[in-house]
């Protein structure tokens, strides 16, 4: 097996407690699932439009606008990668509807669209999807309490 990235390292160790996972959006980059399922995960991929992934990845065409939950069901977690900030909260939806944790990267500077906890890693941010509603700041809060970090 190839050598892997410190950030794919990373996304493994933290991914790896699930078993199975579900990533949305695998997009031309399978280097993660690929690894994870080296390691020994059940990876099932979705996107979009088909898409080759290894022997060693299920893949499942889906969109995340419209899922088929049946995706998702049997799944320990969802994640998805270099996630834009439209996707953040059709996805959040489908992890509640299969009550499962939602985990996801940004696109760059991408703030995440949806309340979340930050989790720096080598290379990269990993969120994770707050479970529970929070109200957001708002301007003019000041130094109230917020109602839990985000």
């Amino acid at each position: 097996m190839d050598p892997i990235s410190p950030r794919c390292g990373a996304l493994c160790t933290r991914l790896g407690a699930y078993d199975p996972l579900v990533e949305i959006g695998i997009g031309r980059r399978p280097e993660v699932a690929a690894a994870l399922a080296a390691r020994g995960s059940t990876v099932i991929a979705t996107d979009i439009e088909p898409r080759d992934v290894p022997e060693t990845v299920t893949f499942r065409r889906d969109d995340a606008f419209d899922p088929d939950l049946g995706v998702y069901a049997d799944g320990a977690a969802i994640y998805a990668l270099n996630c834009p900030p439209e996707l953040h909260e059709p996805v959040r939806a489908i992890a509640r509807a299969v009550e499962v944790p939602f985990l996801f990267t940004t696109l760059g500077a991408d703030a995440p669209s949806i309340p979340a906890t930050i989790e720096t890693i080598p290379g990269d941010t990993l969120f994770r999807a707050i479970e529970t509603e929070q109200r957001r700041p708002t301007v003019g809060d000041g130094e109230r309490d917020r109602g839990g970090s985000v």
